[in-house]
């Protein structure tokens, strides 16, 4: 994971990695490429950037997927630690998801994957998402109207290191971040429900899981909206590739001929000579 807000140390990834690996995070990872595969509908060979891919968690599913991946993350740390356990299979670079130092188009796909909670500027990000990725974009967030939600924004009141730094976020705020950057897109979404360790005997709850997924209170969100326009920011102008054709006549040419045509006493009417 990555933060470009929050630039994460090894403390922070050891809290992080700590999460990651508890049975919640661990919930979340079996679920996450039926998700992946659901709103982002990889094909084989298709480019995916990773944005904030921390130590190389979803590349390697992206990978099994026989995807084409990259990944950036603002920690030359998490990167560092990413390259040991991909070495040549991905490429990696050092960069913030708010200033991607790559072409327009350059990918299919573009993903946050919990990253977005951890920036300073997630407008830019996403903007910056959708220059990049022709097809689509997802981000996948912690839920804020989720229960696990709340405990950890209560945990990140009380001081803890990790989801203290953390800004969360809805349904309703990513589409509106999402429509902001990227114009009116189609969007699809689906959530992710895991329960706390708590509730050991959730009931009904647990055999109604297709339900939770229509509902915008799952413990994780997941949101892809498919790019429908090619031109894109002015801070990245678009290459012309194209040849472009000969010359004609010029404008000064056509006038210097005309007056020639005077001087040697050929009044033909200015109206019929073209411009």
């Amino acid at each position: 994971m990555n933060a470009m807000g929050v630039i994460f140390n090894q403390e922070l990834a050891d809290l992080y990695h700590a999460w990651y690996h508890s049975p919640e995070g661990r919930a979340i990872d079996k679920s996450i490429e039926k998700l992946i595969l659901t709103l982002l509908e990889p094909k084989a060979g298709e480019r995916v950037l990773d944005i904030g891919c921390g130590t190389g968690e979803h590349l390697l599913i992206f990978s099994k997927m026989g995807l084409n991946v990259s990944g950036i993350d603002a920690s030359p740390y998490m990167i560092g630690k990413a390259r040991e356990r991909l070495g040549n299979r991905c490429t990696l670079r050092t960069a913030a998801a708010e200033d991607l130092p790559f072409d327009d188009n350059e990918f299919d796909v573009a993903v946050l994957i919990n990253t977005l909670e951890f920036l300073d500027d997630p407008l830019r990000a996403i903007m910056e998402a959708g220059r990049v990725a022709r097809r689509k974009v997802f981000l996948g967030v912690l839920n804020s109207l989720s229960l696990e939600g709340l405990l950890k924004r209560i945990r990140g009141y009380f001081g803890d290191p990790l989801f203290g730094r953390a800004c969360f976020y809805n349904l309703w705020r990513v589409k509106f971040l999402l429509e902001k950057a990227c114009g009116p897109v189609p969007i699809s979404w689906r959530c992710i429900q895991i329960y706390p360790a708590f509730m050991e005997n959730p009931g009904d709850f647990r055999k109604g899981p297709v339900k939770w997924k229509s509902l915008p209170f799952g413990s994780f969100l997941g949101v892809s909206a498919t790019m429908t326009y090619r031109f894109r920011t002015a801070g990245h102008p678009l290459k012309i590739k194209g040849r472009l054709k000969e010359a004609g006549q010029s404008l000064i040419g056509a006038r210097t001929l005309r007056n020639l045509n005077r001087s040697e006493g050929d009044f033909e009417d200015e109206r019929s000579l073209p411009l």
